[in-house]
């Protein structure tokens, strides 16, 4: 039986409906087999570093919403859906659970009175935080221990990573 490098029967090969791989232009079939494994890897790497979380019991789409504050800073509700890929009823559903939490604050737009504009509190920032110090902490002792050459493979593999994420 054939195993990929993390030891397990490879992904199988689903065809995919759009975009260049639907075309015929996503490669051979080692490429796709790649493919298929490095989505595998990574599909279970963001599940289990999702796993490491703050105090709060924030579902994933929250969790989200706090992180692209904290990043981006504020915005409105209709911005935050436009980020997430998700219509504006149900980010503003989030934003007022974030806000019943007190992770957020809503206030009036500055030249738009017909919106509003979301903002991160003290009490949301320090979730974050948090969230991101337990999951690197969870990582950083995983790649400890890995030999030296093996870490140095997954930074480059990380900007590639990047690099594919940007196309």
């Amino acid at each position: 039986m054939t195993t990929t490098s993390l030891g397990e029967p490879p992904a199988p090969v689903v065809p995919a409906t759009t975009g260049p791989a639907a075309d015929g232009h996503a490669g051979d079939a080692p490429t796709l087999a790649l493919a298929a494994e490095v989505r595998v890897a990574l599909s279970r790497a963001a599940r289990r570093l999702k796993a490491e979380r703050g105090d709060a019991d924030l579902s994933d789409p929250q969790f989200n919403v706090l992180a692209i504050l904290d990043r981006e800073g504020p915005m409105t509700p209709g911005r935050l859906a436009d980020l997430e890929h998700i219509a504006a009823p149900a980010m503003t559903r989030t934003v007022s659970c974030l806000a019943d939490l007190g992770l957020v604050a809503k206030s009036g737009h500055p030249t738009d009175g017909r919106q509003v504009v979301v903002t991160l509190t003290d009490a949301g920032r320090a979730e974050v935080r948090q969230t991101r110090r337990r999951r690197d902490a969870w990582l950083g002792a995983r790649l400890d221990a890995l030999e030296p050459e093996e870490r140095d493979t997954l930074a480059r593999a990380a900007d590639l990573l990047r690099r594919i994420a940007r196309s």
